[in-house]
């Protein structure tokens, strides 16, 4: 299976090959792969080096122009390092664009804490009107970009190496119950969604798939907890606890109860590899049926 920046970059050639309105904007990372786009689309398809400001500044520019960017980088980089052209060059100029981010919250983990961002949607959350995707697998990611590029809007698109083995079809925006129960609802974000799923197997409980977090699908969740025990755990691939508010906002004339689970702010300064970033952060099934049943005993 390739992986979700493969797609990708093979999904954005061709865009920029069939939309003259698209254009990218690189910080080195990934120029190898977007070789021929940088050939074919000079006018469109610009590297600016290691300047991540001047990412998102190119980027704004080109959107006062009419045309439609695409920023990609790492996350610590399209999301934390330039936030102040983030929130001026965009929202301030009322301008629209598409963020791409590679390296999720720690798919690099040899690369150090500089490679990790495990913050950035909390971070994007505090700018108003961004779309934000996390997909699951290449091929949703690939459906999640082109409704990016179609649009007219501010959205991140949030891609990362952990994947689920399969896709689910996304019909439409918003949460997907793939599991009803009573007991409970656990919803499961992006590549989250196959340990949630180990985690829960057996568990009388509905399980919700999110590709799109923001906005946040409030009526799906409403829905669910109507048939089922008011009770919500967010299984989230960054920072824990990022969507308990936008859950608590949904359920606002509902008593509930809502547990946020992810990557904690401490550093876990052992890389490793995923897997064991996954483990040490308790999102292993292991882990997460651990909580989610202690949570809803």
């Amino acid at each position: 299976m390739d992986t979700m920046r493969d797609r990708f970059i093979a999904t954005t050639t061709r865009l920029l090959d069939e939309d003259p309105r698209l254009a990218l904007v690189l910080a080195e990372i990934s120029r190898d792969g977007f070789g021929p786009a940088l050939e074919r689309h000079p006018e469109r398809a610009i590297n600016v080096g290691i300047r991540e400001q001047l990412l998102i500044g190119v980027g704004g520019g080109i959107a006062l122009t009419g045309l439609r960017p695409i920023m990609h980088t790492f996350a610590s980089f399209l999301v934390e390092r330039p936030f102040e052209q983030l929130k001026l060059d965009f929202g301030h100029q009322g301008t629209h664009g598409v963020l791409v981010s590679a390296g999720g919250s720690y798919d690099w983990p040899a690369g150090g804490f500089t490679h990790m961002s495990p913050g950035d949607v909390a971070l994007m959350d505090t700018l108003d009107g961004w779309t934000v995707h996390v997909p699951g697998h290449p091929d949703e990611a690939e459906t999640l970009l082109r409704r990016a590029a179609a649009s007219d809007e501010s959205v991140y698109v949030r891609l990362s190496v952990h994947a689920n083995a399969s896709a689910h079809p996304l019909t439409r925006s918003g949460f997907h119950a793939l599991r009803e129960g009573s007991r409970g609802v656990v919803v499961a974000v992006g590549p989250m969604l196959d340990a949630v799923l180990a985690a829960t197997e057996g568990l009388d409980v509905t399980v919700l798939y999110a590709t799109t977090v923001r906005p946040f699908d409030g009526a799906a969740l409403r829905r669910a907890v109507a048939g089922a025990r008011p009770d919500v755990v967010l299984v989230e691939p960054y920072l824990a606890g990022t969507s308990t508010g936008a859950a608590n906002d949904a359920l606002v004339e509902v008593p509930h109860r809502v547990l946020g689970l992810g990557i904690g702010r401490r550093e876990l300064r052992r890389y490793g590899t995923v897997d064991e970033h996954l483990a040490g952060q308790g999102l292993d099934p292991a882990g997460l049926r651990a909580r989610i049943t202690a949570f809803l005993h």
